[in-house]
């Protein structure tokens, strides 16, 4: 579901996973070394509790208001879309 719209020409994607009472994980839109689109675990590759992960979100959307927010609900973690998931 789109949780915030963001600028329709220049706003990047942050999906946040919820798989419920398990946590959630924040990817955030990125490109790897070679260019190719990826996804960074911002909240780290282990899940965080939902208020954890709206806190991110929170700051996140301070330092760039242009951001678009998914919330994807999925108690398997399954993302609706292919990702390379990167760690920082």
């Amino acid at each position: 579901m789109v949780v915030r719209k963001g600028d329709p020409t220049a706003g990047a994607v942050l999906v946040k996973r919820n798989r419920f009472e398990q946590g959630c994980m924040v990817l955030l839109q990125t490109r790897d070394a070679d260019g190719a689109s990826a996804w960074l675990a911002g909240t780290g590759l282990d899940l965080v509790p939902e208020a954890e992960a709206d806190a991110y979100i929170a700051r996140a959307l301070q330092r760039d208001p242009d951001l678009w927010v998914i919330e994807i609900e999925d108690r398997q973690g399954r993302l609706p879309f292919e990702a390379k998931i990167l760690t920082a």
